[in-house]
């Protein structure tokens, strides 16, 4: 499983955080490891430098071995908010997405 952290130019502390949330992927999304070939997150600051609510977006892509991939988005006031909320969605996702492939 490959992960790919991207920031528009917005986002401070580029190599912090892509540390940190390279780590908090690998452990939230371990079970699914096979079945996920590559994830790619991307973070940005819609208003720029203007003050805003909510502005800051948080997309995570994740590419299923045989499937489709798979996008969520989130919004905060802070990136990490917005991370850790696209972060539930995704893996929310992924359970009913791989639950509907089981077979009985």
């Amino acid at each position: 499983m490959k992960i790919q952290f991207n920031t528009d130019k917005n986002v401070e502390g580029h190599e912090r955080a892509e540390a940190y949330f390279t780590s908090e992927l690998e452990t939230a999304l371990a079970r699914f490891e096979e079945k996920i070939t590559r994830i790619e997150v991307h973070v940005g600051d819609e208003n720029s430098t203007k003050f805003g609510t909510d502005d800051k977006r948080c997309l995570i892509e994740v590419r299923p071995a045989k499937l489709q991939p798979i996008v969520v988005t989130e919004y905060a006031d802070t990136v990490e908010k917005a991370f850790r909320g696209a972060l539930a969605k995704i893996k929310k996702t992924l359970e009913t997405t791989f639950e509907k492939q089981k077979t009985y």
